[in-house]
């Protein structure tokens, strides 16, 4: 069977590589005579896979000593409870930028454990945007500011992050990796692997050390960030499949020239797709210019009544999971690292052969 271009949102489509490696010692790790997946998270075989995690990571990342990488679980929706949990004292209100759907889960946990300013609301806005640095009323003596950096169901993403007095926090779920970013400026940065790092089953935290004392003692000890961070996130059995292709993606991604190379790739996909959606009135970008993201490109077509044809025939043509999120409708193509150019290609070649039959 023919691999099809996969634009799904995620999990999301791995490289080839990886997987056929994966493949390749799935039943007998390396001479070992077991899998990976059967190795002990305290043996050899697993603690050299972690470290090197954690170490390529780092890496990517230009992480300083100041900042620990962590790997947790629940996704980013465990982090939209944990972060004010670990990170919010006694009496401290936190700072949220409503970017998007992402966004307004998060705000709801938050919401629970405490007082919650919403320092910008984005979600009306037509075209669909995000914030930026200007927008925000950021009330001074808040615990912190959370942001999503790329909302992957609108489609929107940061271009300049906010500079407040309280830690910056982001939820960087589908665009990690994607573009060179300065980490100084965060407190701490929190993405479900399953876009553009590995599959779904690991979330990666990158904390600055200095708020891993924050979360009182009414916290049980297994949600606090500190206890990860002090057993190199090693507390309890990790899932340990999942950071193990977090290591095979992140050699990938080194191999391939680091986060530089992928953000002049990303933007070189990006560009092709949304050109197309601007050269004819056939089709209707969803998000406002100034805030697109290179990762979820989202549109509509002009006329709504074609856009089951397109993904149907979309299909046929093998270019598949392009439906957009059930609260948004439309279309989307998520085009992460590892998805290929000719995939981008080949759906622009799609498009305008469909604009031309139904036009």
């Amino acid at each position: 069977m023919n691999r099809v271009f996969n634009f799904s949102a995620g999990p999301a489509v791995l490289p080839e590589s990886v997987l056929a490696e994966a493949q390749e010692h799935l039943l007998n790790y390396h001479g070992c005579g077991f899998s990976i997946m059967e190795a002990s998270h305290r043996g050899p075989q697993y603690d050299a896979v972690h470290q090197e995690a954690v170490a390529n990571l780092s890496t990517l990342l230009g992480l300083s000593d100041d900042y620990q990488v962590l790997f947790l679980t629940g996704g980013a929706t465990a982090q939209f409870a944990l972060v004010p949990m670990n990170l919010r004292g006694a009496g401290q209100s936190a700072n949220y930028s409503l970017d998007g759907a992402w966004a307004k889960k998060a705000v709801a946990e938050a919401k629970i454990m405490g007082d919650t300013h919403v320092a910008g609301d984005f979600t009306a806005a037509k075209p669909l945007r995000c914030g930026s640095p200007a927008d925000l009323d950021c009330p001074e003596g808040a615990a912190y500011l959370h942001i999503t950096s790329n909302e992957t169901i609108e489609g929107v993403q940061w271009k300049e992050w906010p500079e407040t007095d309280a830690p910056l926090v982001a939820d960087m779920s589908s665009e990690i990796l994607s573009r060179e970013i300065d980490v100084s400026k965060f407190g701490f940065i929190y993405a479900g692997a399953q876009k553009n790092l590995g599959p779904s089953g690991v979330t990666i935290g990158i904390i600055r050390k200095d708020l891993l004392d924050r979360a009182p003692d009414s916290v049980p000890s297994i949600l606090r960030y500190k206890t990860h961070a002090d057993a190199n996130s090693l507390k309890n059995t990790p899932p340990s499949f999942s950071i193990y292709m977090v290591c095979l993606v992140t050699r990938w991604l080194l191999a391939e020239g680091g986060v530089a190379a992928m953000q002049t790739r990303n933007e070189r996909k990006a560009g092709k797709l949304y050109d197309t959606l601007d050269a004819s009135a056939f089709w209707s970008p969803s998000a406002d210019p100034a805030f697109r993201s290179p990762m979820n490109v989202t549109f509509r077509i002009a006329n709504n009544d074609l856009e089951p044809v397109f993904l149907e025939e979309a299909a046929e043509n093998g270019l598949v999971a392009m439906k957009g999120h059930r609260s948004v409708g439309g279309i989307r193509a998520s085009i992460y690292n590892a998805f290929p150019e000719a995939g981008v290609d080949a759906l622009v070649s799609f498009m305008n052969a469909f604009e031309a039959k139904h036009g």
